[in-house]
């Protein structure tokens, strides 16, 4: 038997310390690279919708990339309910330290202020914008049973006859898109049927139920790679990368229309500047990162950084854009 000797044993000891020094080595570097304004307390980054949807996808990458680049414990908590109000009015009476953030889709930002006026959201006089996070495309899909293959087809189409399209529920963004493309087209005859998700509306699409959807790219790229479906027009300012032989709306002959789902940090209006941008600085660092990058990509998702100043203007642009739609089109929540 070998009995170890006290020099054997520190040799061993230092051995471990090494290894652990070596392997916490790229963790202190990237807490080094870290602004000192960073939050320094446990870090929340709030999903005001179930687990396992983008914007949950979302907050928990971030908070995982939060922690690992400042040392900072950081955690996701699913606030939901209230068509995530819930989770804005948690994140809104949060100590204002930039301990608390929230993840949150556009039409939480640009079209519930209008769209719920009893729920008095004031954007961006209750939060302080950090960066705009990712986006995904939308595209306008047909039926294979209605025998259309253009967007000049469907307007042609709805002129003479009712057609019905699907969307993931009343005032979502791709219920609005639908109703903008009305707008600028002409082709009232277009009735809106509301589904509580994409899936369903999808069922209805290739069952005939439906002739027309609004949705996102990620969540019909399947079908459309297999034919079940007939892609329209993407309603994006640029072709995606995913499908790109669908043309835009501009390119089908409708021009004026850009609508892309997208998402974005938020922190309570009174966080320091310096706070906000140490939060933006690191974001920015790991959404750009091609490992976080390849993540997204997986989820259907683009990164999209922007920093605060960009974010508050299309905040402020496209509510103004739903705000006209939603009064010219007369759409409430039923």
């Amino acid at each position: 038997m070998t009995v170890a000797t006290p020099a054997a044993g520190l040799t061993r000891r230092t051995a471990l310390l090494l290894l652990a020094s070596a392997a916490a080595a790229p963790r202190l570097a990237l807490a080094a690279s870290v602004p000192t304004a960073f939050p320094k307390s446990q870090i929340t980054v709030v999903a005001p919708f179930s687990a396992g949807g983008p914007v949950d996808v979302l907050g928990r990458l971030l908070a995982q990339e939060y922690q690992t680049r400042s040392g900072v414990t950081a955690i996701v908590e699913n606030k939901t309910g209230g068509a995530g109000n819930i989770g804005i009015d948690y994140v809104r009476k949060a100590k204002p330290d930039g301990a608390t953030l929230l993840v949150i889709p556009a039409g939480n930002l640009t079209i519930n202020p209008t769209l719920m006026p009893g729920a008095h959201l004031d954007i961006l006089g209750d939060f302080a914008p950090v960066a705009l996070l990712a986006s995904a495309p939308n595209v306008f899909l047909a039926s294979k049973q209605i025998g259309i293959t253009s967007i000049k087809e469907l307007i042609d189409k709805a002129k003479t006859s009712k057609l019905t399209y699907g969307s993931p529920g009343v005032g979502s963004q791709l219920h609005l898109a639908m109703e903008l493309f009305k707008e600028k087209t002409g082709a009232t005859n277009l009735t809106h049927v509301p589904y509580r998700g994409s899936s369903q509306a999808l069922t209805d699409l290739l069952g005939g139920h439906i002739d027309l959807l609004s949705t996102n790219v990620p969540a019909v790229l399947g079908n459309i790679k297999e034919k079940t479906v007939v892609p329209l027009a993407m309603t994006t300012a640029a072709r995606s990368p995913l499908v790109p032989d669908v043309p835009t709306l501009s390119e089908a002959g409708v021009p004026g229309i850009d609508v892309t789902s997208w998402y974005g940090l938020l922190a309570p209006k009174a966080v320091p500047p310096e706070a906000v941008a140490a939060i933006f600085a690191v974001t920015k660092d790991a959404l750009t990162d091609p490992a976080m990058t390849d993540k997204l990509q997986a989820q259907g998702l683009s990164v999209a950084i922007g920093p605060p100043d960009v974010f508050a203007a299309r905040i402020i642009r496209e509510t103004a854009q739903w705000a006209d739609i939603i009064k010219k089109r007369d759409i409430k929540i039923q």
